[in-house]
Protein backbone atom coordinates (compact mmCIF):
# COMPACT_ATOMS: atom_id res chain seq x y z
CA UNK A 1 0.00 0.00 0.00
CA UNK A 2 1.34 3.44 -0.92
CA UNK A 3 1.25 5.60 2.19
CA UNK A 4 1.15 8.83 0.18
CA UNK A 5 -2.21 7.85 -1.30
CA UNK A 6 -3.70 7.92 2.21
CA UNK A 7 -2.69 11.54 2.80
CA UNK A 8 -4.99 14.50 2.03
CA UNK A 9 -4.47 15.92 -1.45
CA UNK A 10 -3.32 19.29 -0.07
CA UNK A 11 -0.90 17.86 2.52
CA UNK A 12 2.82 18.67 2.29
CA UNK A 13 5.88 18.71 4.55
CA UNK A 14 5.04 22.16 5.91
CA UNK A 15 1.73 20.83 7.23
CA UNK A 16 3.74 18.35 9.30
CA UNK A 17 6.39 20.87 10.35
CA UNK A 18 3.92 23.48 11.62
CA UNK A 19 2.30 21.42 14.42
CA UNK A 20 5.64 19.79 15.32
CA UNK A 21 7.18 23.25 15.74
CA UNK A 22 4.16 24.36 17.77
CA UNK A 23 4.42 21.51 20.29
CA UNK A 24 8.22 21.75 20.38
CA UNK A 25 8.08 25.49 21.13
CA UNK A 26 5.60 24.80 23.91
CA UNK A 27 7.44 21.96 25.62
CA UNK A 28 10.96 23.30 25.11
CA UNK A 29 10.04 26.71 26.48
CA UNK A 30 11.43 26.09 29.98
CA UNK A 31 14.57 24.19 28.88
CA UNK A 32 15.45 26.97 26.42
CA UNK A 33 15.19 29.55 29.18
CA UNK A 34 17.43 27.34 31.32
CA UNK A 35 19.99 27.23 28.50
CA UNK A 36 19.86 31.02 28.32
CA UNK A 37 20.76 31.11 32.02
CA UNK A 38 17.50 32.72 33.16
CA UNK A 39 15.00 29.98 33.86
CA UNK A 40 11.31 30.77 34.08
CA UNK A 41 9.99 33.35 36.51
CA UNK A 42 8.39 30.46 38.37
CA UNK A 43 11.82 28.87 38.84
CA UNK A 44 13.25 32.15 40.06
CA UNK A 45 10.38 32.57 42.51
CA UNK A 46 11.18 29.21 44.11
CA UNK A 47 13.58 30.96 46.48
CA UNK A 48 10.72 33.30 47.45
CA UNK A 49 8.42 30.38 48.18
CA UNK A 50 11.16 28.76 50.24
CA UNK A 51 11.42 31.98 52.24
CA UNK A 52 7.63 31.96 52.65
CA UNK A 53 7.66 28.44 54.11
CA UNK A 54 10.54 29.35 56.40
CA UNK A 55 8.67 32.36 57.72
CA UNK A 56 5.67 30.20 58.52
CA UNK A 57 7.71 27.77 60.59
CA UNK A 58 10.04 30.31 62.21
CA UNK A 59 7.26 32.57 63.36
CA UNK A 60 5.24 29.51 64.45
CA UNK A 61 2.08 31.04 63.07
CA UNK A 62 -0.85 29.24 64.66
CA UNK A 63 -3.40 31.24 62.69
CA UNK A 64 -2.35 31.00 59.04
CA UNK A 65 -5.29 32.86 57.55
CA UNK A 66 -3.03 34.97 55.34
CA UNK A 67 -1.21 31.89 54.00
CA UNK A 68 -4.50 30.09 53.48
CA UNK A 69 -5.91 32.99 51.46
CA UNK A 70 -2.88 33.05 49.14
CA UNK A 71 -2.89 29.28 48.64
CA UNK A 72 -6.65 29.39 48.13
CA UNK A 73 -6.21 31.96 45.38
CA UNK A 74 -3.78 29.68 43.55
CA UNK A 75 -6.10 26.68 43.91
CA UNK A 76 -9.09 28.74 42.74
CA UNK A 77 -7.20 29.92 39.67
CA UNK A 78 -6.27 26.34 38.77
CA UNK A 79 -9.85 25.20 39.31
CA UNK A 80 -11.21 28.05 37.17
CA UNK A 81 -8.88 27.35 34.26
CA UNK A 82 -9.47 23.62 34.57
CA UNK A 83 -13.26 24.04 34.44
CA UNK A 84 -13.09 26.49 31.54
CA UNK A 85 -10.71 24.23 29.61
CA UNK A 86 -12.98 21.23 30.18
CA UNK A 87 -15.89 23.13 28.62
CA UNK A 88 -13.78 24.09 25.61
CA UNK A 89 -12.46 20.54 25.29
CA UNK A 90 -15.97 19.09 25.46
CA UNK A 91 -16.99 21.44 22.65
CA UNK A 92 -14.03 20.37 20.53
CA UNK A 93 -14.67 16.67 21.08
CA UNK A 94 -18.32 17.16 20.22
CA UNK A 95 -17.31 18.99 17.05
CA UNK A 96 -15.04 16.11 16.03
CA UNK A 97 -18.11 13.87 15.96
CA UNK A 98 -19.59 16.02 13.19
CA UNK A 99 -16.39 17.33 11.65
CA UNK A 100 -17.67 16.87 8.09
CA UNK A 101 -20.58 19.25 8.69
CA UNK A 102 -18.31 21.84 10.33
CA UNK A 103 -15.88 21.56 7.42
CA UNK A 104 -18.66 22.01 4.88
CA UNK A 105 -20.01 25.07 6.68
CA UNK A 106 -16.66 26.83 7.11
CA UNK A 107 -15.34 26.18 3.61
CA UNK A 108 -18.43 27.89 2.19
CA UNK A 109 -17.34 31.16 3.77
CA UNK A 110 -15.52 33.50 1.42
CA UNK A 111 -12.65 34.31 3.81
CA UNK A 112 -11.92 30.66 4.69
CA UNK A 113 -9.13 29.15 2.52
CA UNK A 114 -9.84 25.93 0.61
CA UNK A 115 -8.82 22.87 2.62
CA UNK A 116 -9.55 19.16 2.35
CA UNK A 117 -11.63 17.40 4.97
CA UNK A 118 -8.66 15.21 5.90
CA UNK A 119 -6.30 18.12 6.57
CA UNK A 120 -9.07 20.07 8.33
CA UNK A 121 -9.59 17.09 10.65
CA UNK A 122 -5.87 16.82 11.38
CA UNK A 123 -5.63 20.52 12.24
CA UNK A 124 -8.73 20.36 14.41
CA UNK A 125 -7.36 17.26 16.13
CA UNK A 126 -4.10 19.08 16.91
CA UNK A 127 -6.05 21.96 18.46
CA UNK A 128 -8.12 19.50 20.51
CA UNK A 129 -4.93 17.81 21.71
CA UNK A 130 -3.55 21.15 22.90
CA UNK A 131 -6.64 21.80 24.98
CA UNK A 132 -6.59 18.24 26.37
CA UNK A 133 -2.99 18.71 27.53
CA UNK A 134 -3.93 22.05 29.11
CA UNK A 135 -6.77 20.36 30.99
CA UNK A 136 -4.47 17.66 32.35
CA UNK A 137 -1.92 20.28 33.39
CA UNK A 138 -4.53 22.18 35.42
CA UNK A 139 -5.92 19.05 37.08
CA UNK A 140 -2.42 17.79 37.89
CA UNK A 141 -1.64 21.20 39.35
CA UNK A 142 -4.67 20.87 41.63
CA UNK A 143 -3.43 17.47 42.81
CA UNK A 144 -0.06 18.99 43.62
CA UNK A 145 -1.77 21.76 45.58
CA UNK A 146 -3.52 19.07 47.65
CA UNK A 147 -0.08 17.67 48.47
CA UNK A 148 1.15 21.15 49.40
CA UNK A 149 -1.74 21.73 51.80
CA UNK A 150 -1.05 18.45 53.58
CA UNK A 151 2.66 19.22 53.81
CA UNK A 152 2.03 22.73 55.16
CA UNK A 153 -0.35 21.29 57.73
CA UNK A 154 2.52 19.26 59.20
CA UNK A 155 4.98 22.15 59.42
CA UNK A 156 3.58 23.19 62.81
CA UNK A 157 5.06 20.11 64.44
CA UNK A 158 8.68 20.74 63.40
CA UNK A 159 10.93 23.15 65.32
CA UNK A 160 12.67 25.59 62.99
CA UNK A 161 16.18 24.67 64.11
CA UNK A 162 16.11 20.98 63.24
CA UNK A 163 17.36 19.21 60.13
CA UNK A 164 13.92 17.67 59.67
CA UNK A 165 12.34 21.11 59.57
CA UNK A 166 14.75 22.24 56.85
CA UNK A 167 13.92 19.22 54.72
CA UNK A 168 10.18 19.63 55.24
CA UNK A 169 10.27 23.32 54.36
CA UNK A 170 12.43 22.77 51.27
CA UNK A 171 10.25 19.95 49.94
CA UNK A 172 7.03 21.85 50.60
CA UNK A 173 8.37 24.80 48.60
CA UNK A 174 9.45 22.41 45.83
CA UNK A 175 5.99 20.86 45.49
CA UNK A 176 4.37 24.31 45.54
CA UNK A 177 6.69 25.47 42.75
CA UNK A 178 5.83 22.37 40.72
CA UNK A 179 2.11 23.01 41.24
CA UNK A 180 2.44 26.55 39.92
CA UNK A 181 4.59 25.21 37.07
CA UNK A 182 1.73 22.95 35.95
CA UNK A 183 -0.70 25.87 36.03
CA UNK A 184 1.69 28.11 34.08
CA UNK A 185 2.24 25.41 31.47
CA UNK A 186 -1.50 25.05 31.02
CA UNK A 187 -1.95 28.81 30.64
CA UNK A 188 0.94 28.88 28.18
CA UNK A 189 -0.89 26.25 26.17
CA UNK A 190 -3.63 28.80 25.46
CA UNK A 191 -1.07 30.99 23.72
CA UNK A 192 -0.01 28.12 21.50
CA UNK A 193 -3.65 27.20 20.91
CA UNK A 194 -3.89 30.57 19.14
CA UNK A 195 -1.01 29.48 16.93
CA UNK A 196 -2.95 26.25 16.37
CA UNK A 197 -5.89 28.24 15.03
CA UNK A 198 -3.61 29.62 12.34
CA UNK A 199 -3.15 26.06 11.03
CA UNK A 200 -6.47 26.54 9.25
CA UNK A 201 -5.01 29.52 7.37
CA UNK A 202 -1.99 27.50 6.30
CA UNK A 203 1.25 26.10 7.74
CA UNK A 204 3.25 29.27 7.07
CA UNK A 205 0.74 31.35 9.04
CA UNK A 206 0.92 28.89 11.93
CA UNK A 207 4.74 28.87 11.94
CA UNK A 208 4.84 32.68 11.96
CA UNK A 209 2.26 32.78 14.77
CA UNK A 210 4.20 30.18 16.79
CA UNK A 211 7.45 32.15 16.48
CA UNK A 212 5.73 35.45 17.26
CA UNK A 213 3.94 34.10 20.35
CA UNK A 214 7.16 32.44 21.55
CA UNK A 215 9.00 35.76 21.28
CA UNK A 216 6.22 37.48 23.24
CA UNK A 217 6.53 34.87 26.00
CA UNK A 218 10.33 35.14 26.08
CA UNK A 219 10.06 38.91 26.27
CA UNK A 220 7.70 38.67 29.23
CA UNK A 221 10.03 36.25 30.99
CA UNK A 222 13.21 38.25 30.52
CA UNK A 223 12.71 41.84 29.42
CA UNK A 224 9.35 42.97 30.78
CA UNK A 225 9.05 45.30 33.77
CA UNK A 226 7.62 42.47 35.84
CA UNK A 227 10.47 40.09 34.96
CA UNK A 228 13.08 42.68 35.90
CA UNK A 229 11.26 43.41 39.16
CA UNK A 230 11.16 39.71 40.07
CA UNK A 231 14.85 39.36 39.21
CA UNK A 232 15.78 42.30 41.46
CA UNK A 233 13.55 40.96 44.24
CA UNK A 234 15.14 37.50 44.10
CA UNK A 235 18.67 38.91 43.99
CA UNK A 236 17.96 41.14 47.00
CA UNK A 237 16.54 38.17 48.91
CA UNK A 238 19.58 36.03 48.14
CA UNK A 239 21.93 38.81 49.20
CA UNK A 240 20.06 39.15 52.51
CA UNK A 241 20.33 35.39 53.07
CA UNK A 242 24.07 35.44 52.37
CA UNK A 243 24.50 38.43 54.69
Amino acid sequence: MNFTTELPWDFNVLHLLAPVLLFAAWWLYGPILDLLGKGTLNDQLHVVRLKWMLEMIRSNRQNRVFDGIMLGQISSAMSYFGSATLLVLAGFVGTLASINHVHASLTQMAFFPPISLGLFSVNFGALTLIMAICFFEFTYGLRKMAYVLAMIGALDEAPANTRGAEVMVAQTATVLTQAVKSMNNGIRGYYFAVAGLFLFLGPIASIVATVALSLVLYYRQGLSIEAKAVDRYVRALREDQRG
